[in-house]
């Protein structure tokens, strides 16, 4: 029989989200990988008595764009502090009327548009090719909307987040093109956190959080920043409280992942045994060391 795993939950914060209130033993904690710095420093504590680890995804005071954040060092550094879950916060656009300001989705699927990031840690030396069907762990999902269903907040379960590279935002044609290709949300940051997340074999599950409509809708452009800012401030105290409401169910002992998120190295090496660069295996370590040896 399987041990039972003490999660340790990762919160990894969005525009507007840059620390995590009711932290107790909190820390800030600086943490270097085999893949360079995360964006900042690493918040650690206990949550309602669960540990909890928050990373800034742009830095505290946002000083870093999409397209710079070292997402491999990111996800590395939470796997280094023990993490287990990712729940992923992420400011979005709406590409649906009925997706208004202040709505929440529970994203449970990508497109990936992005085209000037590093994607993956395997490479030459050690070739993996994961599974990426289901990017999200429907278990984290299931948790996030009985949570967010009891606190009342907006908020619709399933959603695809197109990511795009950034910084620019959509062309009017790109915002169109997006919405007949069935997307219902848009953003510059989840991947490829959402493919690092797996590689690394970690839960993660992003809740995206409507700030303003893309560009295909009328009257976009008479969207204010002082609007958008007041919304972005809302949903980061929304967000708060979800927190706090799924942490402590997600932080109950549990065996493996239904989903496997946690077994997705299992069959993803390709390169044979002998093939395999030692120096580059020393680095992997980080992320696939239970599969490595």
């Amino acid at each position: 029989m399987a041990a039972l795993v003490e999660p340790v939950i990762g919160l990894i914060g969005g525009s507007g989200l840059y620390d995590i209130d009711g932290l107790e033993q909190r820390a800030w904690q600086e943490v270097s990988t085999p893949w360079g710095a995360p964006s900042d420093a690493l918040l650690t504590g206990r949550l309602s008595g669960v540990r909890c680890v928050f990373l800034p995804r742009h830095g505290r005071g946002h000083p870093k764009p999409p397209s710079e954040l070292n997402y491999r060092a990111n996800i590395a550094a939470l796997k280094l502090l023990g993490v287990t879950e990712i729940l992923s916060l992420s400011a979005v656009g709406s590409l649906r009327e009925e997706l208004a300001p202040g709505h929440f989705v529970i994203v449970d699927q990508f497109i990936d548009r992005t085209f000037a990031r590093e994607k993956s840690f395997f490479g030459s030396g050690c070739v993996a090719h994961v599974s990426v069907a289901d990017p999200v762990c429907p278990r984290l999902g299931d948790v996030l909307q009985r949570s967010a269903n009891a606190l009342g907040l907006p908020v619709n379960r399933g959603g695809t987040y197109l990511v795009m590279e950034g910084p620019q935002f959509s062309t009017r044609a790109e915002s169109l093109l997006y919405r007949q290709w069935g997307c219902d949300v848009i953003g510059m940051t989840n991947m490829p956190e959402a493919k690092l997340a797996r590689e690394a074999e970690m839960c993660y599950a992003t809740v995206a959080m409507v700030t303003d409509y893309d560009c295909w809708r009328a009257g976009h452009d008479a969207v204010t920043v002082e609007q958008v800012v007041r919304v972005l401030n809302s949903n980061a105290e929304k967000a708060r409280a979800l927190v706090k409401a799924v942490v402590p169910v997600l932080g109950a002992p549990r065996g493996p992942c239904p989903a496997g998120c946690d077994r997705a190295l299992d069959n993803a090496i390709i390169t044979a045994p002998e093939a395999r660069d030692p120096a580059f295996l020393r680095q992997l370590q980080t992320v696939a060391g239970r599969v490595l040896g």
